[in-house]
């Protein structure tokens, strides 16, 4: 995949601006002006200015339930810890109590990350040096055991929601990169396993379209399966991983970031059978969903990111009367033509222009 590696992680960057807003926003102009040669000093920079910020902004503190033994009444007395003090023949009181902290997840997950990074051999000594003398101000916060976050727990409300960008990359560092060396410790590979990168591939195509074309709908949609009787019992969910609309036009873009492009049988390549199927199923089920509405075929595309593979897909076929496109993305070209190869999808499928 990478002709250019400074060229490709570069692309990641604005791959991650699309994912994240904030990234777009003024700020990180030094970020976006930078060459890097790992995506390791990519997260470092981004992190640095990220958390600069949010230290302007606030750092967030959390109220945290505590049981301390105290000389004075403070909160409410817990009974079985009070009660041990008194049989020990100890003056104190147990207290239970709520005290306001920057010792929080929120915050324990930032420094694990940038401790992460500084103990990482491929980051400059720049971008260290400007985690280190942010960490000044997480002095009393911990780090925690990144293998034991559990990321789906977290909610962001009005106080921490200037966090979100921040703790999605790290969780894209942590989920995306941790190994475990044989001695127990953690480091961090020389890049994201394809699983992360494909949930960052899709999301910035699905983001492009929404802020880059005003007139077009870009949403990850359900489709209802088309069953002549009504009965869905135990019928999957049918997901979209990008749904645009415009007008009386539809297409289903299904995104994959594989390390090979296609499948091989011998010496016979072949598209993956199961994203095919899955492509198919989802164009024949929103015309079913459309039957009684004036609209214009439904056509589904397939969009790779491409590979160094010799053989990569670029066609199109007509399918029981629909479109059903194989087509690649070059991610190792400057963003202008990758932006270029987006827009010339919207144009051909829904006769859309770039005005954003």
């Amino acid at each position: 995949m990478i002709k250019d590696k400074s060229i490709f992680i570069k692309n990641i960057y604005y791959m991650l601006s699309y994912a994240y807003t904030p990234l777009s926003q003024e700020g990180y102009e030094s970020v976006e002006k930078e060459d890097f040669e790992n995506i390791h000093n990519l997260f470092a920079a981004i992190l640095a200015k990220g958390i600069s910020r949010q230290l302007k902004q606030g750092i967030y503190r959390e109220y945290i339930d505590r049981i301390e033994s105290l000389t004075t009444l403070r909160g409410k007395i817990d009974m079985s810890g009070t009660i041990k003090h008194r049989l020990a023949r100890q003056k104190a009181i147990s207290c239970e109590f709520d005290e306001l902290s920057e010792n929080n997840l929120l915050n324990q997950i930032i420094k694990t990350t940038v401790m992460l990074l500084l103990r990482n051999r491929n980051v400059n000594a720049e971008h260290k040096a400007e985690l280190k003398k942010e960490m000044l101000f997480f002095s009393n916060i911990e780090i925690i055991d990144p293998t034991i976050i559990r990321w789906s727990a977290i909610r962001f409300q009005r106080n921490n929601n200037t966090y979100r960008m921040l703790i999605g990359i790290c969780q894209l560092i942590i989920e995306g990169m941790l190994l475990t060396t044989e001695s127990g410790e953690y480091k961090l590979s020389s890049f994201m396993k394809p699983d992360h990168m494909n949930n960052l591939y899709e999301r910035f195509i699905l983001e492009y379209y929404r802020k880059e074309y005003n007139d077009i709908s870009s949403n990850a949609l359900q489709i209802p399966w088309g069953v002549d009787d009504g009965f869905k019992d135990l019928l999957p969910v049918m997901q979209t991983d990008i749904t645009l609309i415009r007008g009386k036009k539809t297409l289903i873009i299904d995104a994959k970031y594989y390390t090979n492009t296609l499948q091989q049988q011998y010496d016979k390549y072949s598209v993956h059978s199961n994203n095919l199927y899955q492509i198919f199923t989802y164009v024949k089920n929103k015309e079913v969903e459309l039957a009684n509405k004036e609209h214009e075929k439904v056509a589904g595309m397939l969009l790779y990111a491409k590979t160094d593979d010799e053989v990569y897909p670029q066609h199109k076929y007509k399918m029981s009367g629909n479109d059903i496109e194989v087509r690649t993305l070059d991610l190792s070209v400057e963003f202008s033509q990758i932006k270029k190869q987006l827009d010339d999808i919207a144009n051909v499928y829904l006769d859309a222009e770039n005005r954003a």
